[in-house]
């Protein structure tokens, strides 16, 4: 098994490790063959798998592979197709991440799955027959089909091979995909009084070892020789269209016989004409003769067509013939809508009755098909009216209001009474003007920031933002600071407001312990004449910072005292034998403290409440175990970053207080104390 370990080890300030490691191994090993040994590639203890609880999540259900804590190795779980796998993606992976708790950790593992030759190329189909005349030329060209093999790389497929070969080879051409094309070439003339039927063998085969194949039977039926040419049966056809009618519509059918029998009677119709009027107006079935619509007929343009067809056999010999059509004529001159003036802006306070625009309607029809009618879109505040024949003239209905639209697009429509009726329409813009009747508005009824203790001053704390519904300069707002005061100080000694943007700018430095709040209003203007305004109160919290550590209040550091706690010998595991208690000034999750057991004398005796900061003995206390323990707790918070103390613990474990006090006043035994103690001993009961 080839097998390749990379690891990337990342720790990380809040205490989890980061890792990644990775193997290599190939697709269709055995249930429980190994993969690695996780424990030894990521540096882990036996131990600390088990008592982390590791395990394997993957981000779906199915696990290829899975973890045996006892051993810390890696072994299959399921057998791993790679074909089903990845199909034809390279490189085929697996990722999962190995979890471990208490500390909680987590590694990424990736294994990549190699590919076996384990699967032959394949054909699609088991057969293919071809007929083939006896007349073909040599070098004449027949496609076969190509086969597939699902593995990849060198156990891909490799190559064909043609046997036998005596009237045909071979030819392969590289696509643009990588796959070979594969063609069958005429090589030595056919003759069906010696083989009517030729039967070759196409086999394809992959690069792998061992090496796999796959094959497919080729049938060639040699057919007799092409000797009678296509007859139609008219040499000339008529035929009626309507002009406009739809595409797809049948104009004609056109036909032709062939005396020849099997392959040599079919035959093929096109068109011949290499006008651009013919063959983009009408096309002809090639296997059934019927010529149909594909563009647009039109009476004005050409009142008829000729159309030339050719009949050709798959011998190559041809007849052809004529099909002269007709158009008749009908309603197809749309109304010609033409603007005489019109006005593209507007005041939004003009008059009722306001012309916008005239215009003049013709249609070249005539009688009932150039009879027009105009109409506008509904829901405008316009409407058209006609003072002769032929022209109109639009004109306001109702007030305008440039804020609820300043923008119309009106259409006017014009239909002929024509049967089917045509239409036409054209499209005016008209921009509504602005005039001043509308304040600032602000985004919000009220504004509330946030900005930390100790800010720089001048620092950007956030931005009022009002709009007005006006346009230019009646829009352009200004910002104004309205002059107020907080605890008997101008507001503008705290903030300041930019009269372009709106941002708001801190002038000083704040201290959260000495103000948490406060509020002032800020003025949006207009920059029409007269001006129009409104405002909006503000209200700026300030928020602490972590900028105090936390005090240790118990137990007590007093430079000339030792203070033990005392634990007798018979205590169990969880024995309470202190608590250490601390508090920070600072709020919110500044405030938050985690206690950790920095140093001890015997790590495997006591543990720190993570949370309380309750110290107590994580086994059972037993002879051996020293009267003096000596612990160094840290005490941090939670802020960003995070500030700490620390605070030493001295514990007796003894039975009686002469041992204790023997043990603590022995000056030889601990060099750290000063000779002037005065001792204390604390009994948590």
């Amino acid at each position: 098994m080839e097998r390749q370990v990379t690891l990337l080890i990342f720790l990380l300030s809040f205490g989890f490790v980061l890792g990644q490691v990775s193997y290599i191994i190939p697709e269709e090993m055995s249930k429980g063959s190994l993969v690695g040994n996780i424990a030894h590639d990521l540096g882990l203890q036996i131990s600390r798998l088990k008592s982390g609880k590791a395990r394997i999540f993957t981000p779906d259900s199915e696990e290829f592979v899975e973890l045996n804590r006892e051993r810390g190795v890696l072994l299959v779980k399921e057998r791993i197709d790679r074909e089903a796998l990845c199909k034809q993606t390279t490189p085929c992976a697996l990722h999962f991440q190995i979890i471990l708790e208490n500390p909680m950790e987590f590694y990424t593992v990736t294994i990549q799955v190699t590919d076996i030759n384990d699967n032959p190329p394949i054909f699609g189909k088991h057969e293919m027959k071809f007929k083939i005349s006896e007349s073909a030329v040599i070098g004449a060209t027949f496609v076969l089909e190509r086969a597939v093999d699902l593995d990849v790389g060198v156990n891909n497929l490799k190559s064909y091979n043609l046997k036998p070969t005596d009237n045909f080879a071979l030819k392969l051409h590289n696509s643009a995909d990588g796959n070979k094309n594969v063609e069958m070439v005429l090589q030595k003339p056919l003759d069906r009084e010696k083989q009517e039927q030729i039967n070759l063998v196409l086999t394809a085969v992959d690069g792998g070892e061992p090496q796999m194949s796959g094959t497919m039977q080729i049938v060639i039926t040699v057919l007799d020789v092409n000797d009678n040419a296509p007859v139609f049966t008219q040499k000339t056809y008529k035929a009626t269209v309507t002009e406009n009618s739809p595409k797809g519509t049948v104009v004609a059918t056109v036909t032709a016989s062939d005396a020849d029998e099997g392959s040599n009677s079919k035959i093929t119709y096109s068109i011949t004409n290499a006008l651009e009027d013919i063959i983009n107006i009408f096309q002809v079935n090639e296997n059934d003769g019927k010529v149909t619509l594909i563009g647009n007929t039109d009476f004005e343009n050409s009142r008829s067509y000729q159309i030339h067809v050719l009949a050709s056999d798959e011998g190559g010999l041809t007849d052809s013939c004529k099909l002269i059509v007709d158009v008749q004529d009908t309603n197809d001159n749309s109304p010609e809508i033409k603007i005489m003036s019109k006005s593209t802006v507007i005041s939004e306070d003009v008059k009722l009755n306001t012309v916008v625009m005239m215009i003049n309607i013709k249609d070249k029809d005539s009688e009932q098909n150039g009879k027009v009618k105009c109409s506008i879109n509904e829901n405008v505040p316009f409407i058209l009216t006609s003072e002769t024949n032929n022209f109109y003239s639009l004109v306001t209905d109702s007030e305008l209001d440039r804020e609820r639209a300043s923008e119309y697009n009106i259409t006017v429509s014009c239909s002929d009474e024509g049967v089917p009726s045509l239409s036409s329409s054209v499209t005016l813009t008209l921009q509504i003007s602005d005039v001043n009747d509308n304040a600032p508005v602000f985004e919000r009824s009220s504004y509330e920031a946030y900005i930390v203790e100790n800010n720089t001053p001048g620092l950007s704390i956030f931005t009022v933002k009002a709009t007005d519904a006006d346009w230019n300069q009646n829009a352009r707002v200004s910002y104004i600071l309205e002059d107020s005061s907080v605890n008997g100080v101008p507001v503008s000694s705290y903030v300041s407001v930019s009269a372009d943007s709106g941002v708001i700018h801190a002038v000083r430095s704040f201290d959260y312990e000495q103000i948490k709040d406060f509020r002032f209003h800020v003025k949006a203007q207009d920059g029409s004449s007269p001006p129009l305004s409104s405002n909006v109160t503000v209200k700026i919290l300030i928020q602490d910072q972590n900028d105090n550590p936390p005090q240790v209040l118990y137990p007590v550091q007093t430079g000339g005292s030792v203070v033990a706690e005392m634990v007798p010998r018979s205590a169990e595991v969880g024995y309470l034998v202190t608590k250490v208690v601390a508090v920070d000034v600072d709020s919110g999750q500044n405030a938050w403290l985690s206690y950790k057991l920095q140093k001890a004398t015997d790590r495997a005796l006591f543990e720190v409440g993570l949370q309380n900061g309750e110290i107590r003995t994580i086994r059972q206390v037993t002879d051996k175990d020293a009267v003096k323990q000596r612990l160094t707790v840290i005490v941090e918070d939670n802020g960003q970053p995070s500030r700490s103390a620390t605070v030493i613990v001295n514990v007796a474990v003894a039975d009686s207080f002469p041992e204790v006090l023997s043990e603590f006043t022995d000056s030889t035994h601990d060099k750290e104390y000063n000779d002037n103690l005065t001792f204390y001993l604390w009994l948590w009961l």
